[in-house]
């Protein structure tokens, strides 16, 4: 892959993920749009800068063929990815939600639950799109 095309791929993940998770994390928490959405932002950004990383060391221990990954290899990544990103989320959710850890760990596990079924989805459907879009007679 590309820069360019991690660059691409990073921010359309995030960008879904977005549109996804504020609106649920309004509904459960009762927080202000304003508020959750500043700290959804900030946890974006450190999610697209893991991402961008992350996928750049998985490509080179799992070979950069993303089309020809299996379900096993699928969710490995995800939850890598997911793994990774709970180190730093758990202690800023329960600060900002002034929330316990456990009561964070809790809030973040529904949702990484959730984003380890989107980070597979994601992927699968991200790869296909592109494998058919390089390989479309011009």
């Amino acid at each position: 892959m590309t820069t360019k095309q991690r660059v691409i791929h990073t921010i359309l993940f995030e960008a879904l993920a977005l549109i996804l998770v504020v609106p649920l994390v309004i509904l459960i928490t009762g927080k202000e749009t304003g508020e959750l959405l500043k700290v959804a932002i900030g946890l974006s950004f450190y999610a697209v800068v893991w991402n961008y990383f992350y996928n750049i060391w998985f490509d080179k221990h799992f070979g950069c063929n993303r089309s020809e990954r299996n379900v096993y290899i699928r969710i490995g990544h995800a939850l890598g990815f997911e793994g990774g990103i709970i180190v730093v989320t758990l202690p800023v959710v329960s600060w900002f939600m002034g929330i316990s850890l456990f009561s964070a760990f809790l809030l973040e596990f529904a949702f990484l639950v959730l984003f380890f079924f989107y980070a597979i989805a994601f992927n699968y459907v991200y790869d296909r799109v592109c494998q058919r879009l390089l390989t479309a007679p011009a």
